[in-house]
């Protein structure tokens, strides 16, 4: 039986057509989601966008099986340095806390410092207080006091604590808004001060939301400094932090050492305001089995490493390690002979401060949940050169590219850590 080149011409054709218009589909599903970053409300939800490799922003790694992409030369601060004449430098003390984790110390610290560089005030060295009442600890507990306060040298003076004459029942509450204005403080803050002679600072969230802004201020430096260059973790912290590191590339070694961190913890995944807004295309978190499908239909292997900021297994994520049966939480990297000191016990700040720094430095980041941790883990990403941050999605298809889903802070550059580094 003979063949007709007709048809055979025909049916190539035909099949063009639904090729192409499965590509205009897909692009149309994509395009119509909503220009909408996490802070923009209580139930912030994440954005997709389309990314575009241009200028070695985006790109794949051909060294290790799967989706992977490169870093980036790390960038350089650009902020200036203008030091305080020493004299000024004596105009009473702003205190303050550390409060809820270290996505939210990011941005008290940065505010701290703004406030008492306007107000030439000596900033003292702030405590860091749980969730639960009566929770605190030092600031040494965590953090490095001696980076902390050479990194201040001459920007602010630094006060490990109060001078005895002054009592903390004294002190003047002001409240801040994240990210405060130099017209802020005029208005809201020096008249306290000037009145007071002392101030106790707290800073609230209007909203999580880390773009930059067009409009430039006085305080911009001062804020980048604060935000990203007085923080670093203490010796024994950043051991763990770097044992578990260590533990996950031993683990990946199918990927040459690669690994994926994913902010996934249940008890938020359970709570009420963790939904979808209506549409199935704009969610604020998504639960295991939705990263499951994600990471897979982007591409990544089974074999792929991924750490769980969720402390302790919880059965609802067996699905993902079904899917993925290298998925480890804390409990199963962290060193035997430190869980008594950063695991086992009802503090959780170590817990926070581990899973903050293992997002920041794994080889991609996927937040399942949209809110002030992704905005910050992405700022410090961007700040080191790893701006391989994912935004999960739901996918129809049974694949798609993984530059599709590249963090809009990270595609638009629009963080504000764009705004501190060049």
């Amino acid at each position: 039986m003979g063949v007709d080149l007709r048809q055979v011409v025909a049916g190539i054709l035909t099949l063009t057509m639904f090729v192409m218009l499965g590509q205009m589909i897909k692009r149309d599903h994509f395009d119509s989601l909503q220009d909408k970053l996490p802070g923009d409300g209580e139930d912030a939800h994440f954005e997709s966008v389309n990314a575009i490799e241009n200028d070695g922003l985006v790109k794949l790694s051909k060294r290790s099986k799967g989706p992977w992409m490169e870093d980036i030369q790390e960038l350089k601060p650009c902020w200036s340095r203008t030091d305080l004449d020493e004299i000024e430098q004596s105009r009473g003390y702003v205190t303050f806390s550390l409060t809820n984790g270290p996505e939210y110390h990011v941005s008290q610290i940065a505010d701290a410092v703004v406030v008492a560089r306007y107000l030439t005030a000596t900033l003292v060295l702030p405590d860091i207080r749980g969730s639960k009442p009566g929770d605190v600890r030092n600031f040494e507990d965590i953090y490095d006091v001696d980076k902390f306060m050479k990194s201040l040298d001459g920007i602010v003076k630094v006060a490990k604590e109060l001078p005895n004459e002054i009592s903390i029942r004294d002190l003047a509450a002001v409240k801040v808004p994240n990210r405060v204005t130099e017209d802020h403080i005029v208005e809201s803050v020096e008249p306290v001060f000037k009145s007071k002679g002392n101030i106790r600072l707290a800073t609230y969230f209007p909203s999580v939301n880390m773009r930059k802004t067009a409009q430039k201020s006085s305080v911009d430096s001062v804020a980048c400094l604060g935000m990203f260059g007085t923080f670093e973790l203490q010796s024994e912290v950043l051991e763990v932090v770097d044992s578990m590191i260590e533990r996950l590339r031993t683990l990946s070694r199918k990927s040459n050492g690669k690994f994926i961190a994913v902010d996934l913890r249940v008890e938020i995944l359970e709570n009420k305001n963790c939904h979808g807004s209506g549409s199935a295309r704009a969610k604020s978190c998504y639960n295991a089995q939705e990263i499951a499908l994600f990471l897979r239909k982007v591409g990544f292997d089974t074999d792929t490493t991924i750490y769980l900021t969720q402390s302790r297994w919880d059965n609802s994520l067996g699905v993902l390690r079904d899917i993925f049966p290298k998925t480890y939480t804390k409990e199963s990297v962290m060193p035997d002979e430190k869980k008594g000191k950063f695991l086992e016990s009802e503090d959780s700040e170590f817990e926070k401060v581990i899973d903050f720094h293992i997002c920041s430095q794994s080889d991609v980041f996927v937040p399942a949940i949209s809110g002030l941790f992704y905005a910050n883990v992405a700022g410090k990403r961007i700040a080191s050169g790893k701006p391989q941050i994912l935004v999960p999605a739901d996918i129809p298809a049974t694949s798609a590219p993984i530059t599709n889903y590249l963090s809009p802070y990270v595609a638009k550059r629009n963080h504000l850590a764009y705004s501190c580094f060049c």
